[in-house]
């Protein structure tokens, strides 16, 4: 009888990991590393328990992550990170299988596996599809703008929200006003873009979700560019997909507001194409939750692929 992989989550007490954690409980097909609350802490142990197991998932902070990579001898350990240490480091692949042809075939083949952005998650799902197909060119000025769940911005907005201070915790904020947000280098890279996209993140007083949209003008498109072919291009190219929904037009065309929370608790992708022919305007927008699909969803998806579970499918 074949030992279910051993996995380790470094950082396994994090809004991250403590989701992985619940996500894979009670699976029969692995088996859960975890150090003791004393040893969480510990160098030696923590390098001990990554070079032992078959693969880690990475929960931490950016320094710490290249760390623990770093720490690594066992040539047959695989990783995962959850952290953006290395989401454009060419020696990594990036876990968003839905992304391009093969991407989960490389995926499962992968020793080293970046997981996506919450944010560049939905970015790139709306536009790496249509860049490559010639709708959306790669120099246009993108601006995207997103209003994630507080739990997006780990610890200390979730003791914002929900410790002694809640009742004075903000019902809005943006943020990354400095725009240099870590995640737009992530999203140039894997959406085909070749400027730099204007990116603008906010924070809305509930605890998970996401809701982002990017505008476009028909009349900065190549001619004959319509919502209706966006429309067809995102919907021919996640057919199939098991994780990811594109909204049909019929239904864009009665929805009338989204709700970032709509999908909390799936690894669930929603993308819509809404348009205004008469004004030359589209909007295209994603739903998910910045703890599904946006982080922990996502790494249980790339570890299944990785052991050879489910399906391992890609879209052209």
């Amino acid at each position: 009888m074949t030992t279910p992989p051993l996995v380790f989550i470094d950082g396994d007490q994090g809004t991250t990991g403590l989701q992985i954690h619940e996500r894979l409980r009670g699976r029969m097909d692995l088996q859960l590393l975890t150090l003791p609350e004393a040893e969480r802490k510990n160098a030696t142990r923590r390098a001990e328990a990554i070079n032992s197991c078959d693969i880690a998932i990475l929960c931490l902070p950016d320094a710490p992550a290249r760390e623990a990579a770093a720490s690594i001898v066992n040539p047959a350990v695989r990783v995962i990170d959850a952290s953006s240490a290395h989401r454009t480091d060419p020696q990594w692949v990036y876990g968003f299988p839905e992304m391009g042809v093969a991407q989960a075939a490389r995926i499962a083949g992968a020793k080293r596996v970046s997981n996506p952005g919450c944010y560049p998650t939905g970015a790139i799902a709306l536009l790496r599809p249509l860049v490559q197909a010639g709708l959306v060119p790669a120099d246009l000025p993108i601006t995207i703008h997103a209003v994630s769940g507080y739990s997006g911005g780990g610890r200390a907005r979730v003791d914002e929200h929900e410790g002694t201070n809640a009742a004075n915790a903000p019902a809005f904020q943006l943020y990354g006003l400095g725009l240099e947000h870590k995640h737009t280098p992530e999203i140039a890279l894997h959406a085909g873009l070749s400027q730099r996209p204007f990116f603008l993140p906010a924070y809305g007083s509930f605890r998970q979700g996401i809701a982002l949209t990017i505008a476009l003008h028909l009349r900065q498109l190549p001619a004959g560019t319509t919502g209706e072919r966006l429309h067809a291009c995102l919907a021919q190219h996640f057919l199939g997909a098991d994780h990811v929904e594109v909204l049909g037009l019929a239904q864009a065309q009665d929805t009338q507001h989204l709700d970032p929370q709509a999908l909390n608790g799936t690894n669930q992708l929603q993308l819509g194409v809404f348009s205004n022919a008469r004004h030359g305007q589209v909007l295209l927008t994603a739903v998910f939750d910045n703890l599904g699909k946006g982080a922990s969803g996502a790494a249980v998806q790339n570890l299944d692929l990785m052991i050879g579970r489910g399906p391992q499918k890609s879209q052209p």
